[in-house]
C-alpha cells in the first residue's frame, strides 16, 4: 500500500487518492449484457435456456431446498450448522426489530395524515455462486424480506461448476424459509427476474450483489419501461479503517486483508494520524499476506490500496466522509466520540472488538451495502428495502369545508382550474 500525507496533497491529488478505479463497465460489456437481456425479454424461455447452457453449463432448474439442506446437515460439522443458525437468528432479531411504525399526525383539526407500510408483493434475490457460493448473502437478503412480510421471494444463483445447488446455500435457504431456488446466474438471471421467463416470474424489485455482468444487467433492466426497481448501485468491495495509536497493527492488517482477498478490484484504505501505526501495519500486511490461500487477489488489491496520514482523528473522519466507504472500521480508543463525525458509510464497526467479518456473517445487519461512493445517498439492504410507504389522509366534514377555499386558491395560483373546482365542491357537497 502506498503512503500519502493528506496535508501535503493538493485538491486534485486528494481526489486522485480517493478515486475508485475505472469499473469494468466497458462498451463491450454493456453491449453484451444488453444483448442477453434483450434476447431473454424477446424470446423468453428458449433464449434463456440457450444462454444459460452456454454460460452456466446447464439450463435453469428449480431445485427443491429440503433434500439439499438435509445433505448439508449430514456433511457439515455440528458447529458449522450451529454457526449458520446463530447467524440466521441474529439477522432475524435485528430486522424484526427494525420494522417501521405507522405514523399518524393531525396536521389541523379534522385532518389526519398517516404513513402506512406495505411489503412488496414479489422480489427477486440474486445470490452470487459458482466457485464461491455466498450463502451468507442469501441470509442477508431473504431474512429482511421475510421480516418485511414479502409473500413471494424468488431466488436465483449460479449452479456449481459440477452442476446443481451448493449445499451451504441449500441450508441457508431452509433457515430463511425458502422452499426452492433457480440455478441460473449472470445477466440472464437478472433478465429472467425482470421480465419473467418460463416458470420464473417477473418481480417488482431485484436485490443482491454480483459481478460486473450482474451489476450492469441490474442497471439496464431498471432503466427499461416496465422494468423492476433495484436495491442499489454495486461495485467491488471496500473497507476503510480509521485508526489511532491504541489500535493493534496485526488486527488492522487482518481487517484490511479480509476485504483485499475478495478480488483484485477490492478497495482498502487506512487513515491514521500515527506514522508508527502506519509503518507497523505495512509490516503486518506483508507477514500475514504470505500465509493467505487467496494471496494473489489480496496482493493485487493491496497494490492499489492507500494509507493516508491525517493530522488528527477529526481529519481522518473528514477523509472517510469524502470517500464514503462501504465498510468503515473505527479502530480507535474512543469510537463513540468519533462516531458523530461520521456521515457517509454503508456500515460502521465501532471499536477494536468490532470486526467487519462479524458484520459479514452474523452481527445482524445486512452485509449488502452501497459501494463506489453511493453511501453518500444510499443505504444498505434492510426491511425498508422490501417495504413501500403510502400516505393516507382522513378528513372530517368540517375540515373538508375549511380546506376547500385555501386549496382552491393555491390551485388557481398554479393555473389548474379543475384542481380548484375539485376543492371548491367539498365546501358544498360534503354533508355536515
Amino acid at each position: 500500500m502506498k503512503t500519502l500525507r493528506w496535508s501535503a496533497l493538493s485538491l486534485e491529488e486528494r481526489r486522485a487518492a480517493l478515486a475508485r478505479p475505472e469499473q469494468r463497465r466497458s462498451r463491450e460489456l454493456q453491449a453484451s449484457v444488453r444483448a442477453i437481456v434483450d434476447d431473454v425479454r424477446a424470446d423468453s424461455w428458449d433464449a434463456l435456456c440457450d444462454i444459460a447452457e452456454r454460460l452456466d453449463g446447464e439450463a435453469p432448474r428449480l431445485v427443491k431446498v429440503a433434500p439439499v439442506a438435509a445433505k448439508a446437515r449430514r456433511n457439515f460439522a455440528p458447529d458449522v450448522v450451529a454457526a449458520m443458525e446463530l447467524a440466521a437468528a441474529n439477522i432475524r432479531a435485528f430486522h424484526a426489530a427494525s420494522l417501521p411504525r405507522e405514523t399518524a399526525v393531525e396536521t389541523m383539526p379534522g385532518l389526519t395524515v398517516r404513513k402506512v407500510w406495505r411489503p412488496i408483493d414479489r422480489v427477486g434475490l440474486y445470490v452470487p455462486g459458482g466457485k464461491t457460493p455466498l450463502f451468507s448473502t442469501l441470509l442477508m437478503l431473504a431474512i429482511p424480506a421475510r421480516a418485511a412480510g414479502v409473500e413471494e421471494v424468488v431466488v436465483v444463483t449460479p449452479p456449481r461448476p459440477q452442476g446443481g445447488l451448493d449445499i451451504a446455500i441449500g441450508l441457508a435457504a431452509e433457515l430463511c424459509g425458502i422452499d426452492a431456488i433457480w440455478t441460473i446466474g449472470g445477466a440472464q438471471a437478472i433478465a429472467a427476474l425482470a421480465f419473467g421467463s418460463g416458470d420464473i416470474p417477473a418481480v417488482a424489485k431485484i436485490c443482491g450483489p454480483g459481478n460486473a455482468w450482474v451489476a450492469e444487467a441490474k442497471t439496464y433492466v431498471s432503466s427499461l419501461p416496465g422494468g423492476p426497481a433495484i436495491d442499489m448501485p454495486a461495485g467491488p468491495s471496500e473497507l476503510m479503517v480509521v485508526a489511532d495509536d491504541s489500535a493493534d497493527p496485526a488486527t488492522v492488517a487482518a481487517d484490511l486483508l479480509s476485504q483485499a482477498e475478495h478480488d483484485s478490484a477490492a478497495q482498502v484504505l487506512l487513515a491514521t494520524p500515527s506514522e508508527r501505526l502506519a509503518s507497523a501495519v505495512q509490516a503486518e500486511l506483508t507477514a500475514q499476506l504470505a500465509t493467505l490461500p487467496r494471496r494473489d487477489f489480496a496482493q493485487a488489491a493491496l497494490d492499489g490500496g492507500t494509507i493516508l496520514l491525517a493530522g488528527d482523528l477529526t481529519e481522518a473522519a473528514d477523509i472517510a466522509n469524502l470517500y464514503a466507504p462501504e465498510h468503515l472500521c473505527l479502530a480507535v480508543e474512543d469510537p463513540q466520540t468519533l462516531l458523530p463525525l461520521i456521515r457517509n458509510a454503508g456500515a460502521v464497526f465501532a471499536g477494536h472488538a468490532a470486526a467487519e467479518s462479524f458484520g459479514d456473517y452474523l452481527a445482524g445487519s445486512s452485509h449488502v451495502l452501497p459501494t463506489d461512493g453511493a453511501a453518500r445517498a444510499w443505504s444498505g439492504v434492510s426491511v425498508h428495502t422490501f417495504l413501500r410507504a403510502m400516505s393516507v389522509q382522513t378528513v372530517t366534514s368540517q375540515a373538508g369545508r375549511a380546506l376547500a377555499a385555501p386549496a382552491a386558491a393555491l390551485a388557481r395560483l398554479e393555473g389548474l382550474e379543475a384542481h380548484a373546482r375539485a376543492a371548491d365542491i367539498r365546501a358544498v357537497s360534503v354533508p355536515a
